[in-house]
């Protein structure tokens, strides 16, 4: 029963994160619709965050590669453009201190388990075609904020070029075909990038909708 509780105590902590993520491209999808082309809304950061360090602690509950992997970069790219739309600095000091510090000393736990990791993470299977074809994703994923930091970095402002609504769809779909696999089953990061999926695909038709009118 104690270990009943325990798994789906971490599933719930993963769909959480995921509805938080869900709810932020909801939001950025309804306001892009408003307004008629591609927008990246301050809130669709600001939940990011909260949305991120959740997801990041799952993953190190699952001793998920694939999702420590991916969070560990999205989580410092959302910081840095919270802190070019100017909402960092505003934010009490024990949120950015805690927000910077938990997740280090998280990764720091995990990888100082030495005599474990390798048996938990199994990188031997890391070469597996289904294991494989889901880091791939989760790296493209996660290069898309790299990406879209180059632009904001470039612009000074936050914004979600056309590349990183492509590198979403190339990105979940790998990504789903990883979660959907029997072996690896991962029901949060299925339902999370089937919905990432849609809005990257109308997002992607927002922007050729609007290209002629901003020519």
């Amino acid at each position: 029963m104690l270990e009943f509780a325990q798994k789906y105590w971490i599933y719930g902590v993963g769909f959480f994160s995921q509805g938080l993520f869900g709810i932020r491209m909801l939001v950025q999808w309804y306001l892009s619709e408003k307004e008629g082309k591609i927008v990246s809304p301050l809130i669709y950061w600001q939940i990011s965050v909260v949305a991120n360090f959740l997801f990041l602690v799952y993953g190190i509950l699952q001793n998920d590669f694939v999702i420590i992997l991916g969070q560990a970069l999205a989580y410092i790219i959302t910081i840095r453009n919270l802190q070019l739309e100017g909402a960092w600095s505003p934010m009490p000091s024990y949120f950015r201190v805690s927000a910077i510090v938990i997740p280090i000393l998280s990764l720091v736990w995990m990888f100082m388990r030495s005599s474990t990791l390798s048996a938990d993470f199994h990188f031997s299977s890391f070469l597996q075609p289904v294991v494989f074809c889901g880091a791939v994703g989760q790296l493209l994923l996660n290069f898309r904020f790299i990406y879209q930091w180059y632009y904001a970095e470039k612009t000074k402002t936050s914004i979600l070029p056309l590349g990183f609504w492509i590198m979403t769809v190339v990105g979940s779909l790998m990504v789903i075909i990883y979660a959907a696999d029997l072996a690896n089953f991962e029901p949060v990061l299925l339902f999370a990038q089937g919905l990432g999926l849609v809005a990257a695909l109308r997002n992607i038709q927002l922007h050729y909708r609007t290209k002629p009118v901003e020519e």
